[in-house]
């Protein structure tokens, strides 16, 4: 029982009590995990013999404080050999200000000083808490790789200055973006792999929507609801998107019965508020999603308010990707012929794309195309990373080298 409790402290807690101890130890990362990491030790040690504190988050903080107090002097060693008075960390603050803590690090994690990749992999160490073995091994790097990343991420705050803040308000819709961008980046890794023998990473799809769910909690803006419930959709149908040999299956031939409707019905909640207030990309793709998730079979499909929904979306967001799924969603609505007349225009913006390759072939098939569409899935293979996206093209290779005899 008392191991259980304490599990479920050390995962409920651990980002608060990180978040906490970074400013404490003023924006010190390494010194603040050092000393969170001697903390849940001490209390792995104490706790099964004492029980648990009555405010177990406040008793880590304050250890943790502690033992980087330790550490400093540990460094220092003879305070008179230096001749100055070592800076020890603040005093530990009150538990009800961890929400602005732990606010405080997703913008510092993903403060514009930091090259992309290192905000990714910040993000997931600090408020994660994966290890840099379960970062190095998602992303398909090297365990030493990774290491340095964060180091140099790490490294750059501390030589930088950068604050640990939560930004002004006026700065605030641009760094905001940012954030939900890497939580967004993190959970389409999860979703479609680039690369490697998997095509859904599920340990990457929770940790973004954890994260996801921490920004509404803690800003509870339109456009986080928007990004929360795009993920959660999404996510409902990972028990369908793979057959039993880890192979891709198309969105019109799963057995929707296999979604998670619970998922479902909470992310739908969240997308009329998200419509309503929100005016980047997210709750539109929310909304997109949504009548996917709400069709009871591929055929009921709503394509002609899902094309309706690309229009605005490309308004917002006016990228050759979002005119890529615009072109598929006028294909299943007004017919292929349609869909291949706008997504040729953009070969020259997407030629290096596997999905544009994979789309274009798909419309080829369609139109009673064998030989065509089978040039074009070739060059989606050439293009495409993981393996299951790379044996679901041979497969169609296959069918159109039939088609063609």
């Amino acid at each position: 029982m008392i191991a259980a409790a304490i599990a479920n402290v050390f995962r409920g807690e651990r980002a608060r009590v990180l978040a906490t101890t970074i400013r404490v130890c003023n924006g010190d990362f390494e010194l603040a995990e050092e000393a969170v990491q001697d903390a849940f030790e001490a209390a792995l040690a104490r706790w099964p013999t004492e029980g648990l504190p009555d405010e177990p988050r406040g008793w880590l903080v304050q250890v943790a404080r502690n033992k980087a107090i330790d550490t400093i002097r540990r460094r220092v060693k003879l305070r008179e050999i230096v001749g100055q008075p070592i800076e020890e960390p603040a005093a530990a603050p009150d538990v009800a200000q961890v929400g602005d803590d732990r606010l405080r690090l997703i913008f510092t994690c993903c403060h514009p000083a930091l090259a992309r990749e290192a905000q990714v992999a910040l993000t997931l160490r600090t408020l994660g808490g994966l290890t840099t073995e379960e970062i190095a091994r998602a992303f398909l790097t090297s365990s030493v790789t990774m290491a340095q990343r964060l180091v140099r991420a790490k490294t750059k705050i501390r030589d930088a200055r950068i604050p640990y803040e939560v930004p002004e308000a006026s700065e605030l819709p641009a760094r905001l973006d940012a954030v939900m961008e890497v939580v967004y980046l993190i959970f389409n890794e999860g979703y479609a792999a680039t690369a490697g023998d998997a095509w859904v990473r599920r340990d990457l799809c929770s940790e973004a929507i954890r994260l996801g769910r921490l920004l509404v909690e803690l800003v509870p803006a339109p456009e986080v609801r928007g990004l929360l419930a795009l993920m959660l959709l999404h996510d409902s149908r990972r028990d369908a998107r793979t057959d039993a040999a880890g192979d891709l299956v198309l969105l019109e031939d799963q057995d929707r019965t296999r979604w998670d409707r619970a998922q479902i019905a909470e992310a739908l909640a969240l997308v009329p508020a998200a419509l309503r207030g929100g005016r980047g990309p997210y709750p539109i793709e929310a909304a997109i999603a949504a009548l996917h998730a709400s069709a009871d079979t591929a055929a009921n499909t709503d394509w002609p308010q899902i094309a309706a929904l690309f229009h605005e979306l490309y308004r917002r967001k006016p990228t050759p990707i979002v005119a890529l799924n615009r072109a598929v969603a006028i294909a299943m609505w007004q017919g292929p012929a349609e869909g291949l007349t706008l997504l040729e225009p953009l070969a020259d913006e997407l030629g290096n794309y596997h999905l544009w390759h994979a789309a274009r072939a798909d419309l080829l098939r369609r139109l009673g195309r064998p030989a065509d569409a089978l040039a074009a899935y070739r060059e989606a293979l050439a293009r495409a990373g993981s393996e299951p996206e790379r044996r679901f093209l041979q497969r169609r290779i296959s069918e159109s080298a039939s088609g063609t005899r």
